[in-house]
């Protein structure tokens, strides 16, 4: 069987990407001209350049894929232009679900995230029910609409399964993305201090086998939350500390510290500390994945060798200083 998977450069995207090989799928690949391949180097793997913003690549890419992955999405606060997170998290996946309607595609699975729940404001887990999220901002909006898009298509006679990891850590985070960013900081020494947030991490190949699984065996029209473990960025940080034999950051910052910096990173446009951000690691959520167990077989785990693959792929190529 061949697949198509938007997004493939990208974190979640390049640990799908050898899952499915793994299986002896045929892989294509949506690439933007400009996207950075390393995670891809050395796979059997068909490039096609595109961009879901542009429908006619993506039907050129997706023509003869009877299964297609929608993973591709700006994972990032703070954007500007405002617009350009809504274009690609929004508008892209119009464009791919629209193409794959058209040309018989028997299967999508949808690259959501658990922003798409909304923020938190207890410990009470959520889980796949939430109906109405309390959104803190453009990358939550935009992920949540997408989800509304993909269940317009379900209605549509598009088979469309969404899935919704949570922070993913593990090997090929080139950006890396901002829970990669975490590890590279302390892994640097560039974190004195820390929030009082909530986290739940995920193993990123347990992800992409999540999708596979979600392929394979998902509803369409539902949802899955593939979620690990849930901790507290200190509880990470320990983890972090135990793993790499470096100490811990012992310093917890206050809120009411915080949003005066993060109000002045987002007038100045830091992708970092900004208002968004840090609504985002105020309120994330912890969540349940039993729905993703139960009807998948999704392997829920604690995070711990995730996180020692995660450090030894940033040391080995490059992200560490000595």
């Amino acid at each position: 069987m061949r697949a198509l998977i938007t997004g493939a450069s990208g974190f979640v995207g390049a640990n799908l990407v050898r899952a499915l090989l793994e299986r002896d799928f045929k892989v294509r690949a949506l690439v933007r001209p400009s996207s950075a391949l390393k995670a891809l180097e050395g796979l059997d793997v068909e490039l096609v350049q595109g961009d879901v913003r542009d429908p006619s690549s993506i039907r050129r890419a997706m023509k003869g894929c009877s299964l297609v992955f929608h993973a591709a999405a700006l994972y990032a606060f703070n954007v500007r232009p405002r617009s350009l997170v809504y274009e690609i998290n929004v508008g892209g996946t119009r464009n791919v679900l629209q193409a794959a309607l058209d040309l018989g595609a028997e299967r999508v699975v949808h690259t959501s995230s658990v922003a798409a729940l909304g923020g938190a404001r207890d410990d009470s887990p959520l889980d796949e029910r939430v109906e109405t999220p309390w959104l803190l901002g453009d990358y939550q909006r935009s992920k949540y609409l997408a989800e509304r898009v993909a269940l317009e298509f379900v209605q549509k006679g598009l088979p469309v399964v969404i899935v919704n990891p949570s922070m993913p850590v593990g090997p090929y985070d080139v950006k890396p993305t901002p829970s990669g960013r975490v590890i590279v900081d302390f892994l640097n020494r560039k974190m004195p201090a820390y929030a009082d947030a909530r986290l739940n991490v995920v193993d990123v190949e347990a992800v992409a086998l999540g999708h596979v699984l979600a392929a394979e065996k998902g509803r369409a029209g539902e949802r899955y939350v593939l979620g690990g473990e849930n901790l507290t960025l200190e509880q990470l940080l320990q983890k972090l500390s135990r793993i790499t034999g470096l100490p811990a950051p012992k310093v917890k910052l206050p809120y009411g510290l915080l949003f005066p910096l993060a109000a002045l990173g987002t007038l100045t446009g830091s992708p970092r500390l900004n208002l968004e951000s840090l609504r985002m690691a105020r309120y994330h959520p912890y969540v349940r994945s039993d729905k993703a167990a139960r009807e998948l077989g999704f392997p829920v785990k604690p995070i711990d060798e995730a996180l020692r693959k995660a450090v030894k792929w940033f040391r080995e190529n490059g992200y560490v200083r000595r």
